[in-house]
């Protein structure tokens, strides 16, 4: 049963999501980035822009593809509810005449988002989707209208989500090597979208699923906020305050990817930035345990409160609690605003535990100017002696803490039934 607490947090996760969206919250951010990682256009089939490349040998995708653009519900037989919340459910779904194919379906009605004023959310998360080809993120594989409900087809994760894996774990909590390896993968996650110019806003271990190799995969966009990414080549002492203006735009990888001769040339320590830094909000959105220190003092907010929400994470994933929790939702935003960041009394049992404490403390910094990774992203917090000797561009190649058992097929045949209710 553990898939089921993989998508049941999908729509809320603890208590409850706040979602105060103001006028402001897309008046600077209504475009997607400038940054371009589409295929080009070709005549061929397998090289249609639609394509993931990063998926493109999947089974289960290319199941999908051999169907074609006339797919909807009646394709797909469904197995049984994984998880539901106040915009919709998810469903854990087969689809017909592809033996095995295992997928999550997600249902929208859209007449109760109307109602609840909740369309531009779910608007905005099927546009993140479409964008989005990492394989730490999911997977669009369709997405079709039935009747006033619409219905998304995504990667199905059997590992279930890092909040009830961690429930399961001695003391509730990962070993640091655990915690290091998650928050690693999670970190590159954040990175791909903040390069695309996607503030996540909603970062928690129960989006954080885990696929059926061990793997992450960062879940639910529909409090994200869409900017645009400034990308740069950059010293590692490059200091954003000292610029006299911010770094300029490309649109994509070509012959004049850099400006200058001087980064032409540039030497071996250079690091690719892309944050969306200018990106502001003034809605009250996220986790209340989460919620980043200017959210909770009622101030507009950018991209920090991601950088924000990685520190609560790996806090929570180390000590089995996040730092600033209350009572009430309000005891839990008043300690974000006045108390100060306290570990346990202990002191560090190893030297690693000594930098996760220090990387926890930079990127909770209650000053976002003067949070680590504000100005430079992920940049910067890779760097980080808490990662030292962590190879992020072969961490996909990492062998997870641990796998989920697989999923069985016949246990899932056995339980399908016809996904005809609409």
């Amino acid at each position: 049963m553990s898939d089921i607490f993989g998508y049941a947090n999908s729509f809320g996760g603890r208590g409850s999501k706040i979602s105060m969206s103001t006028s402001s919250d897309y008046s600077h951010s209504t475009s997607f980035s400038r940054l371009s990682f589409e295929l080009p256009t070709t005549s061929s089939p397998e090289q249609n822009p639609t394509l993931k490349p990063h998926r493109s040998s999947d089974s289960c995708f290319q199941a999908i593809r051999s169907v074609g653009k006339g797919l909807c519900f009646r394709d797909f037989s469904l197995v049984r509810q994984i998880g539901s919340g106040d915009i919709g459910r998810v469903y854990l779904c087969r689809l017909r005449n592809a033996e095995g194919r295992l997928y999550a379906m997600k249902v929208v009605d859209n007449e109760v988002l109307a109602l609840k004023k909740k369309t531009q959310r779910a608007e905005t998360e099927r546009k993140i989707m479409k964008m989005l080809d990492h394989p730490f993120l999911p997977t669009l594989y369709a997405e079709f209208e039935a009747s006033h409900f619409s219905c998304v087809v995504m990667e199905y994760c059997s590992g279930g989500d890092l909040h009830s894996l961690r429930h399961k774990q001695p003391h509730k909590r990962f070993s640091l090597p655990t915690s290091r390896f998650y928050a690693a993968e999670v970190l590159v996650a954040l990175e791909y979208l903040h390069m695309l110019g996607i503030i996540y806003r909603d970062l928690k271990p129960e989006n954080v699923l885990v696929r059926s190799d061990g793997h992450i995969m960062l879940t639910d966009f529909d409090l994200s906020l869409c900017s645009d990414s400034i990308a740069a080549v950059e010293s590692p002492d490059f200091s954003y305050e000292s610029s006299t203006s911010p770094p300029a735009p490309f649109f994509c990888i070509s012959k004049r990817l850099f400006r200058s001769k001087k980064i032409q040339s540039f030497s071996t320590n250079r690091l690719f930035v892309a944050e969306p830094v200018t990106a502001r909000s003034c809605s009250f959105v996220g986790t209340h345990e989460y919620v980043a220190h200017e959210v909770a003092s009622g101030r507009s907010h950018g991209n920090a409160v991601d950088w924000w929400a990685l520190g609560i994470f790996i806090y929570e994933m180390i000590y089995g609690r996040t730092p600033f929790a209350g009572a009430s939702n309000e005891a839990t935003l008043r300690n974000i605003v006045k108390k100060p960041l306290t570990f346990p009394t202990y002191a560090p049992a190893t030297t690693s535990e000594m930098h996760a404490r220090d990387l926890i403390s930079g990127l909770l910094n209650k000053d976002p100017n003067r949070r680590l990774g504000s100005k430079r992203g992920a940049a910067d917090v890779k760097t980080h002696p808490f990662f030292k000797g962590l190879n992020f561009a072969l961490i996909r190649s990492v062998t997870p803490p641990t796998a989920p058992p697989c999923q069985s097929q016949r246990g899932a045949r056995q339980q399908t039934a016809p996904f005809d209710y609409f």
